[in-house]
């Protein structure tokens, strides 16, 4: 078991859905919301590994200390 705050208007709306039987319990309600979103961040995770292939790898840290200059550099 764990606990996760919810705001009662949300926590309601899904015990309503419950009571028409969208779900046999909160937990029941909420899980497909957690492996679509562990999908996604294995999609996402995929998609950088390939883009590194591509372009030939993690950025080297000369390449890391040229970009965290150009990007906190003030615009002209």
């Amino acid at each position: 078991k764990i606990t996760i705050p919810v705001a009662l208007d949300v926590l309601s709306r899904v015990k309503a859905a419950i009571d028409e039987g969208q779900a046999a319990s909160v937990s029941a309600y909420i899980e497909p919301s957690i492996v679509g979103q562990l999908a996604a961040e294995a999609r996402f995770d995929a998609t950088i590994t390939e883009m590194l292939e591509t372009t030939g790898g993690a950025p080297t840290a000369a390449e890391r200390e040229i970009a965290q200059r150009l990007l906190s550099s003030s615009p002209t």
